[in-house]
């Protein structure tokens, strides 16, 4: 006869059993608000990599299997998506983006993919000819390219054609500005004007006179003299950003300078319900050192603006410039210029502390380092962070690493910093460019070390840092995985040792991004319990030659189980099958 010990072990195990599958009942008995069917799930979720339904209830995923799995979460109101057999992918996130600012260029003028100084010409006097009662005429997206051996613009290309009203026109990167003479008059920019610190007016060296190129901070004599945009048309801008990033299939940005001051706005979008794209905003520290005030505009910042949609918490540094330029701190010299090697925009020593100071108040950090010594500086800085302050998991990040010593490489890995990266940033050009003409044969095998960093364990993070290039990450997923020009150049890829597979191209979109982000917990991936952020896509990237991944388009866009954009050709098969 069972002893009362064992009758009694009996019954907990009852009570378990029925608490247990009580529990299951009750979660399986409330339906879902939304039901995806007849997918091809990618998940990024190494435990459950493919699936072919998902349930979505409040905003999150609440399961995720076979049909037969998700059936059970259907109810009377629950709405259906019959994805039609294409791929579903969790929704991507740029990491490294200045949001306002490319949101604004959308009625500015465009010159990408103008080769010649003709061509910039033309389309100076186009839109200068569209837009007659604009006081200033504003531009982006030059290359230094165009301008041969000199590698920098002058004001008497601008002047030729447009010589009575101000032009300025920002360079690609950012990091180079053009202005002619009449815009360099209204910012009284003259022969004697010292270079501001960490920047610099280039000078002709035979008249003294400046040209109109103005590197770095130099640039910032004219944009504080730019007409500022109300508010209104900077909420326009945005509502016209969201919604093309929303098409292009983003659900979160991380904005990498130029926003924080305009937290507010993207407030009053979410307030209104019209911020479709989830926001983590960080605020630019300048140099020389940090300041009690920097510490005090973060810590505001991060108190109000901390949920799902809208985060601050994080401190951006600029350590150096551009190779083009020769703005990038560099450990040996430029190899078209044996005499310079650029430099730090901060002192080493100022840069520590203030990463020290950051990271014990939790603070997440960005720092811009394009040249090896200022990778360095920051893999530096930041080792000696964790070490006095016994942190880990900080998830520091370096933005953008073009150039990158051979035993740096490892320590991203072993240091768990996450290399930021910008596809599209790649020069697959390298070989007649102005950035391999700076960097020089040796440091050039280096460049954009995607593979290097992520066998070496290091965690990749992608983005684009629009306005520089698109926001489109299509172009920046193929460009990862094959190093080569839309149209396939050079044969074989740039450095072909350095790309990536899919599986890590789409992870450093999504998962990966996550991380850098300190979301990965709630975002990233397609699994039970992470906010329901989600994309529909035209075609099965795992199905078709890589070179075509660029021509993919975004069908559906989800962002916390909530449909914020549909394609047109997604409506219209929807609409087909629901009158079959």
């Amino acid at each position: 006869m069972p002893s009362w010990r064992t009758w009694g072990l009996l019954f907990l195990g009852l009570l378990a059993f029925a608490a247990l599958t009580g529990a299951q009942s009750r979660t399986t008995s409330q339906p879902a608000d939304t039901i995806l069917l007849n997918a091809k799930i990618y998940t990024v979720d190494a435990r459950q990599p493919w699936a072919q339904a998902l349930a979505i209830r409040g905003g999150k995923i609440v399961a995720v299997g076979s049909a037969n799995d998700i059936e059970p979460y259907h109810g009377a109101a629950t709405q259906v998506i019959d994805a039609k057999g294409h791929l579903v992918l969790p929704g991507f996130t740029d990491c490294h983006i200045h949001f306002l600012e490319g949101s604004l260029d959308f009625s500015r003028l465009e010159l990408s993919g103008a080769t010649t100084v003709a061509e910039i010409q033309k389309r100076l006097k186009d839109y200068a000819a569209a837009h007659p009662s604009s006081p200033w005429i504003l531009g982006q997206s030059w290359t230094y390219d165009v301008f041969g051996a000199a590698a920098l613009p002058d004001k008497k290309f601008i002047d030729e054609v447009i010589p009575n009203r101000p032009v300025f026109l920002e360079g690609f990167d950012g990091h180079t500005t053009w202005a002619n003479s009449e815009a360099l008059k209204h910012a009284k920019i003259t022969r004697n004007t010292p270079d501001p610190p960490n920047g610099a007016i280039v000078h002709d060296p035979k008249t003294g006179e400046p040209t109109g190129a103005l590197k770095e901070s130099a640039g910032d004599l004219v944009r504080g003299i730019l007409p500022e945009p109300s508010r209104e048309e900077k909420l326009a801008a945005l509502r016209q950003g969201l919604a093309e990033a929303n098409r292009a299939g983003l659900v979160r940005v991380h904005s990498a300078g130029g926003d924080f001051a305009d937290f507010d706005l993207y407030d009053e979008l979410r307030r209104k319900g019209e911020l479709t794209v989830r926001m983590y905003i960080s605020d630019v520290i300048e140099p020389p050192k940090l300041t009690p005030e920097e510490i005090t505009r973060l810590e505001k910042a991060h108190e109000r603006y901390h949920d799902e949609w809208l985060s601050g918490g994080a401190a951006k540094f600029f350590l150096d410039g551009v190779l083009e330029s020769h703005t990038a701190a560099m450990l040996e010299p430029y190899a078209d210029d044996l005499c310079e090697s650029g430099q730090l925009f901060w002192g080493p020593e100022k840069f520590k502390q203030a990463v020290v100071e950051l990271d014990r108040r939790g603070f997440q950090i960005f720092t811009h380092a394009i040249g090896d010594r200022a990778v360095r500086t920051a893999l530096d800085a930041y080792e000696g962070a964790a070490r006095q302050n016994h942190t880990r998991d900080a998830h520091d990040r370096i933005e953008h690493i073009e150039t990158i010593s051979a035993s740096d490489i490892r320590r991203f890995g072993s240091l768990g910093v996450v290399a930021s990266f910008q596809p599209l940033h790649t020069h697959p050009n390298a070989e007649t460019g102005v950035w391999a003409r700076s960097a020089g044969p040796e440091r050039v095998q280096r460049g954009f070390a995607w593979h290097g960093v992520t066998a070496s364990g290091g965690r990749l993070a992608f983005g684009s840092d629009w306005p520089v290039v698109t926001l489109n990450p299509w172009a920046g997923l193929q460009r990862a995985v094959t190093r080569q020009t839309e149209d396939g150049q050079p044969a074989g890829g740039w450095l072909p040792e350095q790309r990536v597979t899919l599986p890590q191209a789409i992870e450093a979109y999504t998962l990966g991004a996550a991380v850098a982000g300190r979301r990965e917990k709630a975002e990233g991936s397609i699994e039970p319990g992470k906010l329901a952020d989600l994309i529909i896509v035209s075609q099965n990237l795992f199905e078709i030659d890589p070179h075509a991944i660029g021509k993919t388009q975004v069908l559906l866009t989800m962002v916390g189980g909530k449909m914020v954009y549909r394609a047109p050709s997604w409506e219209s098969t929807s609409k087909k099958a629901e009158t079959q």
